[in-house]
């Protein structure tokens, strides 16, 4: 099925020293593409470590990745690298924005590295996301001249632009207040509706858990509930 992700017994181990840290354990998931899934609990229960492995910025110690139909877990890193730039939006507490570039060039950027779209296409699709996230007329600003809030709104629009099959956010809306940090929420909220991205949030936000469809609760690196919420 096409953007479906799947995780079959998937656990991870850190080592510090002699001591054995155990992130993950025998995790197991099937999430279908446009669902809009928020993972919760407490510090230390393993979120960060379930969407890093799942964004294939780490790799399990046991357990397979299946998404989209292939196999991600033994591929080599240059290839999973290539993997994440097709396929994956990444959106951050700390905005990683690039300082010297402007709200439309920091945008842009992953198209530009990409080489494969026109620059007319480029210029239409950011300027869409521009429009969509409530950033038109600031296009030319430069990160030090916005808010907290429009720097957020910056990077969701740059994890969407290359129209991900996923999008991944950790703690999205950490640094915001709390108007601001719904108001990025209903945004990706309607991205999801309008094109059917599947989001996956680790979170503490309840706002998120208002608007999730389905919620996973950690705890000590297992899954402790799965429930999708009926809107």
């Amino acid at each position: 099925m096409e953007g479906q992700l799947v995780l079959k017994g998937v656990r991870k181990v850190y080592t510090k020293g002699n001591i054995f840290i155990e992130a993950l354990r025998n995790i197991n998931l099937e999430i279908a593409k446009g669902e809009f899934i928020a993972i919760m609990g407490p510090s230390g229960s393993g979120k960060t470590t379930l969407l890093n492995i799942i964004g294939c910025l780490d790799i399990p110690t046991e357990g397979e990745i299946v998404y989209n139909g292939e196999q991600l877990t033994n591929l080599k890193e240059d290839t999973l690298a290539e993997y994440r730039k097709n396929n994956i939006g990444f959106i951050f507490q700390s905005y990683n924005l690039l300082p010297v570039l402007t709200v439309k060039e920091n945008i842009e950027l992953p198209l530009v590295i990409d080489k494969t779209i026109s620059k007319r296409e480029r210029e239409t699709r950011v300027m869409e996301l521009i429009e969509k996230v409530g950033l038109k007329g600031m296009e030319n600003r430069y990160p030090n001249e916005l808010s907290s809030g429009q720097e957020q709104r910056v990077a969701v629009a740059r994890a969407l632009v290359k129209k991900p099959l996923l999008v991944l956010a950790d703690e999205p809306t950490a640094n915001l207040d709390s108007q601001t940090a719904l108001e990025i929420i209903q945004i990706m909220k309607q991205m999801n509706e309008i094109e059917n991205t599947t989001f996956i949030f680790s979170t503490h936000d309840p706002q998120i858990e208002k608007f999730a469809k389905r919620i996973i609760i950690l705890k000590d690196g297992m899954i402790n509930s799965d429930t999708k919420i009926s809107q």
